[in-house]
């Protein structure tokens, strides 16, 4: 239903009118009592399903991607199309509207989508106080929820550690998981702490004030599809160093190649199919230049249950969707779940 009556009629409109009419709609539907009917829908639960990483236990691999749900308002009912953890933000210290309109553009001869967001958000107080009733449930309970965390556009580099440490503090209760995004291309420098030296002091100081707490948390980096093979032998060096979690691979992408639409040329990140390629390969790179030495959440062109497998099969240990999201619906995240259990 959803790819035939209701993804067309919702693609005549403007993206990000269609984004905040889409919250609303899945808002009324749970408010009506029907929760019950998403779950019973698109929900799987079986045993082989089940992953333990970092300490953590998922009911399912699939989870949303950070970007959908920027302040933390439907993680629940998001959590009831079948989704087995759902990552919040990008969320800054101080709200933010982030860049100006028109600045989300679908691709759909390309199945994707450019946006250059801006880390729009809220601010990560206000996205506390949203997360505050899920981290009092019991385990089993509560959606199981990643914080990705970044800097206000209007910070400077050499001060960007202090935004991320703020929302560091701010969200550790509340989240499962924090995710440092260094990676998105929508505001001005942030590509730039990727950098070895920046990107291990960045990481090494989220590090330390981890290790000061009384049980820490996982800490994973979000990285870019479009460094070279020695910036991601650096980053396998990093995560030696820095002993953080794990990475997730990959962000949007800068790149064009092989893009048809008549926006190819705006301004913004890209995702969806055209990345499906370029991510696997990112994967599959530091998995084996690393020899499996830390987890890995693959996302990014992941459009049917083969695409999700291939990311698996790569040395993902986790998945994320977004695009796939929304060009496939809901179906896809049962999909990928099927087709896990008819492989165990």
């Amino acid at each position: 239903m959803y790819k035939t009556i209701l993804r067309p009629l919702l693609f005549l409109f403007d993206p990000e009118a269609v984004h905040y009419f889409t919250f609303k709609l899945i808002r009324r539907a749970h408010n009506l009592g029907l929760g019950g009917v998403f779950r019973n829908m698109y929900q799987v639960k079986n045993n082989s399903l089940e992953r333990e990483l970092f300490g953590l236990k998922f009911p399912n691999p699939v989870g949303l991607a950070a970007g959908f749900d920027k302040d933390a308002k439907l993680y629940k009912e998001l959590s009831n199309m079948g989704f087995g953890f759902v990552e919040i933000g990008t969320v800054t210290p101080k709200p933010q509207p982030g860049n100006e309109t028109p600045r989300l553009f679908r691709l759909k001869e390309d199945s994707a989508i450019i946006n250059r967001m801006g880390f729009n958000n809220g601010g990560v107080e206000a996205a506390v106080e949203r997360l505050k009733v899920n981290a009092s449930l019991k385990q089993g309970k509560r959606v199981l929820i990643g914080g990705n965390i970044g800097k206000n556009k209007n910070t400077p580099n050499e001060e960007a550690v202090n935004d991320y440490l703020i929302c560091f503090d701010s969200l550790f209760d509340v989240v499962d998981y924090f995710v440092v995004n260094v990676s998105s291309p929508n505001t001005p420098n942030l590509r730039a702490l990727q950098e070895k030296k920046p990107l291990t002091d960045l990481l090494q100081t989220l590090q330390d004030k981890n290790n000061l707490k009384e049980k820490r948390k996982p800490i994973l980096l979000k990285i870019a599809p479009d460094l070279t093979d020695e910036q991601l032998l650096d980053i396998i060096e990093i995560v030696a160093i820095t002993k953080i979690d794990g990475v997730i691979a990959t962000n949007t992408t800068i790149s064009r190649e092989g893009i048809s639409s008549e926006h190819k040329n705006e301004m913004g990140g890209l995702s969806g199919k055209p990345l499906t390629k370029r991510s696997t390969e990112v994967i599959r790179f530091l998995s084996e230049k690393s020899n499996k030495a830390f987890p890995i959440i693959g996302v990014g062109g992941i459009h049917t249950a083969e695409d999700a497998l291939e990311k698996l099969d790569a040395g993902a240990d986790l998945i994320q969707l977004y695009t796939g999201f929304i060009y496939e619906g809901p179906q896809l995240i049962k999909d990928i779940n099927k087709a896990l259990m008819k492989r165990s």
